[in-house]
């Protein structure tokens, strides 16, 4: 297809990813290089070029959350579009100073506050306009409402990535950020989706119990699981539904934990955390289920949920598979990386989703660019 931008393509792309996940802790900025003939081998990146992650100052943390919980207004929701483009565009710009770069172009993902596939409807929030001005380059954003005109879920949008980064499978790829993800690559067809809760509901009850934003390594989840709870849990309908499917707080986030406090403050703190650690790891296994794993499959795992130690005794215990902590990148870059990718594909006009994960009628080039 005809590329979008008049990029030189006699050295590298110099391209931004910004990543806002669920978890709504702040935001990650990668710059890497892009190789633009390399998406014909399917071996695009390069190599890492930096990174930096910029956490939400408390008060701008609790409008996203409270965005994400239909408890601000339109006027509220117009704010917060500008406060958390000049906050991306702050962290954007002190990475491109600390190495010095220019960068071709910025890809932005901006922070979910609603995700409504079941009707057509996603939004991120983050102003492009004020993240073009500060770097100067072209910026391509809202790259999922295209998939979503398609009738597909618009996410996971990672798992074409995923492909990119780790080459030939078969490979099973879990990230466990605020809502958790698998992609399996068998070497011909990819299957992935949400399995539900990652690290969203346990952060929030680090806030409500342990006044902390998060529970470093899952420390206080040293406690035994409630196991009638947790299967009180899994019968929520999203586990009853079959892929394509992706969700969200507006399932798995502060509603959900309000509705089951009573329950889980019959138990002592530490079996509460453990109860919704083994959640996470419960709704894993059984979306993976799902799946025929191939021969020879090699298990890794990424996210923030990656290095909380109860999660990880959770799922050792119920997945039939090993997992090892993916460290090709550092700790939160990973889907910044892939957005940074998904932005220089879309640059070269090249379809961004995969249909068969998002149901999406047709592949696509994804995302609108905002120009300096």
């Amino acid at each position: 297809m005809q590329p979008r931008l008049l990029i030189p393509d006699d050295r590298p792309w110099r391209v931004l990813g910004l990543m806002s996940g669920t978890s709504a802790d702040g935001v990650d900025v990668v710059a890497i290089e892009v190789d633009s003939g390399g998406f014909r081998l399917a071996r695009p990146f390069r190599r890492l070029l930096g990174h930096q992650s910029v956490a939400y100052p408390a008060s701008l943390r609790e409008q996203v959350l409270a965005a994400a919980s239909d408890r601000l207004s339109p006027g509220g929701l117009c704010i917060l579009q500008r406060r958390l483009g000049d906050h991306h565009a702050a962290a954007a710009r002190t990475l491109c100073e600390a190495l010095a770069l220019r960068p071709d172009l910025a890809a932005l993902h901006g922070q979910t506050v609603q995700h409504h596939p079941a009707q057509g409807a996603s939004l991120q929030l983050a102003d492009p306009y004020v993240l073009a001005e500060a770097l100067d380059c072209p910026v391509v954003w809202d790259l999922r409402r295209r998939d979503l005109a398609l009738g597909g879920q618009g996410a996971p949008l990672v798992p074409l990535p995923e492909r990119w980064l780790h080459g030939p499978g078969p490979w099973l790829a879990l990230n466990l950020g605020g809502l958790a993800n698998l992609t399996l690559w068998d070497g011909q067809t990819t299957r992935a989706w949400d399995t539900g809760p990652g690290m969203s509901l346990l952060d929030l009850a680090a806030q409500r119990w342990l006044g902390r934003p998060f529970d470093p390594e899952g420390a206080s989840a040293g406690g035994a699981v409630a196991e009638a709870l947790l299967e009180h849990w899994l019968r929520h309908p999203y586990f009853q539904v079959a892929p394509p499917k992706s969700t969200g707080r507006e399932v798995f986030g502060e509603a959900w934990l309000a509705a089951e406090t009573p329950l889980l403050e019959a138990l002592p703190l530490e079996d509460r955390l453990a109860t919704l650690a083994a959640f996470t790891a419960a709704s894993v296994s059984v979306e993976a289920a799902r799946m025929a794993w191939p021969a020879g499959l090699r298990g890794l795992v990424s996210g923030g949920g990656a290095r909380h130690r109860r999660l990880r005794a959770e799922l050792a215990s119920r997945l039939p598979l090993a997992l090892e902590e993916d460290a090709s990148f550092p700790p939160g870059a990973r889907e910044a990386v892939s957005w940074a990718l998904l932005g220089a594909a879309s640059a070269l006009g090249i379809p961004g989703n995969l249909p068969e994960v998002t149901g999406a009628s047709r592949s696509a080039v994804l995302g609108s660019w905002v120009w300096p």
